[in-house]
């Protein structure tokens, strides 16, 4: 997926809950069918479809088959990226960092406490995402820190990671580029993997600061290019 493409389709979504909220649809009611919207937005329906997908992957619709397109309950969500949000800074970009810090150590305790195989499982899956390079409009399908949020076994610990990394997903797309140790990265997932899985939340909790702190450093001597100061 090219970066354009993906900013189109980010951009048709953002117009797409813009009419659900203009015609005050809730969750639960029916959204018009894609070849519809395809004609409210001279657009073709594949395209229609790549910009509900994203909305499906947030909740904000339900894509159900054979019967239609459903308001889902991430509509209500106060916390929704914003479409007219300035472009991305070094500071905006740091600022992620710092927040996750704040964050994720004390999630990392809790997952190591609290771990199920399911989970595990799952987490032991996103690890290797780390791997793959990134690709601008790209999101992993498995998430690590998503899922080691997940593991800890509180839902809304996992929904806050996940709509943090939605909400400035463009610096987190800037993260994974400028942080580009992708052996390195992948070797500090798998630490904090094995601690959580040996129940070790002291080592899980210092092991996810180090590796965040490991990433703010290395943004904070990055070169962002025309990224602004």
């Amino acid at each position: 997926m090219t970066q354009g493409r993906a900013s189109f389709s980010e951009q048709l979504a953002d117009d797409i809950v813009r009419l659900i909220r203009s015609e005050s649809l809730g969750p639960g009611d029916v959204l018009e069918s894609s070849r519809d919207l395809a004609k409210r937005f001279a657009v073709t329906t594949p395209t229609v479809r790549e910009a509900l997908r994203r909305l499906e992957a947030t909740g904000v619709v339900e894509l159900r088959h054979g019967s239609g397109t459903y308001i889902g309950p991430g509509i209500e969500r106060s916390v929704l990226a914003n479409p007219h949000r300035p472009r991305i800074t070094r500071s905006s970009v740091i600022e992620l960092v710092q927040a996750r810090l704040v964050i994720e150590p004390g999630i990392a305790a809790l997952a190591a406490s609290a771990r199920d195989d399911a989970a595990l499982q799952r987490l032991e899956a996103a690890a290797a995402t780390a791997l793959q390079p990134p690709v601008h409009g790209h999101r992993p399908a498995l998430n690590f820190h998503v899922e080691l949020a997940a593991a800890s076994g509180n839902g809304l610990l996992r929904e806050t990671v996940e709509a943090l990394l939605h909400v400035r997903a463009s610096e987190q797309t800037e993260i994974r580029f400028r942080y580009d140790d992708r052996q390195r990265d992948h070797a500090e997932h798998v630490e904090i993997l094995a601690a959580v899985r040996d129940g070790d939340a002291t080592a899980a909790e210092r092991l996810t600061r180090e590796h965040l702190t490991t990433i703010r450093t290395s943004l904070e001597s990055a070169d962002f290019g025309e990224v602004a100061p």
